[in-house]
């Protein structure tokens, strides 16, 4: 087993996802306004969302890096996920988020994407990290433009047009 390190912010807490957040992420992934930018863009039902996660601790395993599950420091809710992956077909290692609907809005996921843009470039090493947003995902857009994220190109990804944000160390306030 790989030990999940743990992030915190000044409001999160970026921790394993793990059976005690399956009801609020089962939640989170029914949710068509949550899934609407991800994958076909449909929601996910009981069985793929316990997939998604299983998936999601999978990737920890083999690739040493993967999606936080995002909580509240104080009360320790769940808020959504954050982090890195990079699943075969996978253009390059991928900063992404999810938050629930009713946590939009408030900067979590620039908060948690800047804490692990800090962990990926000073305790990971990379020298460089992506988002890829689809066109239509304009909140998004303006979470990777707050990271500090350059849109560079823009490819066709699953099928759908998306845009490349690109993050470099020397360019982020990590």
């Amino acid at each position: 087993m790989i030990a999940i390190p743990v992030l915190e912010t000044e409001r999160l807490r970026l921790t394993a996802l793990g059976n005690h957040h399956f009801e609020t992420y089962a939640a989170m992934l029914a949710d068509e306004s949550s899934t609407r930018f991800i994958g076909d863009g449909l929601p996910l039902d009981r069985m793929n969302a316990w997939r998604s996660m299983a998936m999601l601790l999978g990737h920890w395993m083999l690739r040493g890096y993967g999606m936080w599950a995002v909580e509240l420091r104080e009360t320790g809710r769940f808020v959504g996920r954050v982090g890195l992956h990079n699943p075969d077909g996978w253009p390059d290692v991928e900063l992404g988020w999810m938050l629930a609907p009713e946590h939009r809005h408030q900067g979590y996921a620039t908060e948690a994407a800047t804490r692990v843009l800090r962990h990926a470039f000073d305790t990971m090493g990379l020298s460089r990290v992506i988002s890829l947003i689809r066109v239509e995902n304009s909140a998004s857009e303006r979470v990777a433009r707050r990271l500090g994220g350059r849109q560079n190109t823009t490819i066709d990804f699953l099928g759908k047009a998306t845009l490349v944000y690109t993050y470099y160390p020397s360019e982020t306030d990590g």
